[in-house]
């Protein structure tokens, strides 16, 4: 890496943003507060900062010119894709001395390549508009999740997110097949070009994968792409237990192979929150079950029949056997999604419900079920008058567990000190059996203590060694995933 442009004094940012302004245009800098207003609090409306300006580069190239200007004036920043976070990753401090780098001007899909099955995607590209360009190809990008209006490319990788279709496709990590990323001191890393085998030493794409911001801005990425749907089915179950949710998944595994594409579980007070949040909204069942999943299968070929037929036996199969008390099969496209959109409404259900503390976490598959049995209780009898749900993707191993302040709680100053102990707890118990606080939203500044505490010593020095050698200065998202030498 080359040597990095040494830190000049200013006494006032004036010089630091005459200069930025001359580089990136009146559209590409700003300082308006209102401009600056719906980007400086996070989704969950957790954290608030401040910013020096709001910056929107309209290219790689333009973001590799304000990165050196940065480094020249020792100017932090914060990267932010569609800030739809849930760790507060991409929000600043608030001190108001941080650039806030916006991506959302750099949206273009530079190449969308049927034949290879791949997609080279700037990193503002929303989710959805992917999903879009794909389906007119006759492909589709095997990763969704409930904010794919918002969410962007770049944040996706940065995050390494994860959504509802892990259990068969993986995390963001599996769909990269190439980075583009502005290093700290203004280099670009072009690696986007896919290769099948690649034994040039390190591969420094997956750094850059997960990394949230503080190794380097993710300014594109190649993307690989599948053939689309040919036949889709998907079915809601009723069920009595969390052990009956598991023993299913693995029952279904079995007979429906690597058409097993999503398998979630809503407990009963999440599906009536999401009831109770969305009009016209009905349960997919008679009566009210303990536990409800999500179960969606699709194949390449356009048989349908022969997915549904085989689904319905094994769903008849296992009511024969007692582990499961109803089950509705979708019968077109419109309930399939109206399905989804259930499961896709819990995380908005429950934040409007009051204040919460939100935990993403994940333990071996095998034992979630006892994990949920056995934490949910532990956490309402520590805390009084709290209700702890968990919910997501039991195929993965990884739920959200969601934990709802008292009634009466005041938002905000619940969160901060009741909620802060529930959390810890939380993350004690995660640690004990073996899980990771953070499954797939990242680590962000909501997490980074806890990381701190109960991460491996040897992996968190092996992080700050990649952070200091990368980013001597700390000026790439400092605070957050790893501790920054400013801190």
């Amino acid at each position: 890496m080359a040597a990095r442009v040494q830190p000049i004094d200013r006494t006032t940012p004036n010089a630091f943003l005459a200069e930025a302004e001359a580089l990136l245009g009146p559209k590409g800098i700003s300082r308006d507060p209102g401009d600056l207003e719906p980007w400086i609090t996070d989704w969950r409306g957790r954290y608030t900062g401040r910013a020096l300006a709001l910056a929107s580069p309209a290219s790689t190239q333009e973001v590799a010119a304000l990165v050196k200007l940065c480094a020249a004036h020792n100017v932090p920043i914060v990267p932010q894709g569609g800030n739809s976070g849930m760790a507060g990753g991409a929000t600043p401090d608030d001190t108001g001395t941080a650039v806030l780098l916006s991506l959302r001007r750099m949206n273009a899909i530079r190449r969308l390549d049927a034949h290879s099955g791949q997609t080279v995607c700037e990193a503002g590209v929303i989710l959805q508009t992917l999903h879009e360009a794909a389906d007119e190809q006759g492909l589709r990008f095997p990763l969704t999740l409930g904010g794919k209006g918002s969410a962007t490319i770049g944040g996706l990788v940065s995050t390494n997110a994860g959504g509802t279709q892990v259990l068969r496709h993986g995390t963001m990590r599996a769909q990269v097949l190439g980075i583009e990323a502005v290093l700290p001191d203004g280099q670009v890393f072009d690696a986007l070009t896919a290769l099948k085998k690649d034994n040039r030493g390190f591969d420094l794409k997956q750094l850059l994968i997960g990394s949230e911001g503080t190794l380097g801005i993710v300014t594109a990425a190649t993307l690989r792409l599948l053939p689309a749907i040919g036949a889709r089915v998907t079915a809601w179950v009723g069920l009595d237990t969390i052990h009956d949710a598991g023993a299913l998944l693995r029952k279904v595994d079995a007979v429906m192979g690597d058409t097993l594409e999503g398998f979630e579980v809503i407990p009963a007070h999440c599906l009536e929150s999401v009831l109770d949040h969305l009009p016209d909204s009905r349960s997919p069942l008679e009566g009210r079950h303990q536990w409800n999943a999500l179960i969606e299968c699709v194949t390449n070929s356009n048989d349908d029949a022969d997915l549904r037929d085989r689904l319905q036996n094994a769903l008849a199969d296992a009511a024969e056997e007692g582990l499961l008390a109803d089950a509705a099969i979708a019968a077109n496209e419109r309930q399939a999604e109206g399905l989804w959109t259930l499961r896709d409404s819990i995380s908005a259900a429950e934040r409007a419900l009051g204040p919460a503390v939100q935990h993403d976490i994940s333990v071996p598959v095998e034992r979630m079920p006892d994990f949920i049995e056995q934490a949910s209780p532990e956490i309402e009898s520590a805390f009084p008058d709290t209700r702890a749900t968990a919910f997501g993707h039991l195929g993965d191993g990884n739920v959200h567990f969601h934990v709802i302040a008292p009634e009466g709680a005041v938002a905000g100053e619940w969160e901060e000190n009741e909620g802060k102990a529930i959390s810890a707890r939380v993350y004690d118990l995660v640690t004990q059996w073996g899980g990771s606080i953070s499954a797939e939203h990242g680590i962000g500044q909501m997490k980074v203590g806890e990381l701190e505490r109960l991460g491996d010593p040897v992996a968190l020095s092996m992080m700050r060694a990649v952070k200091d050698a990368l980013d001597p200065d700390g000026l790439l998202n400092p605070g957050k995933l790893v501790p920054s030498p400013r801190a």
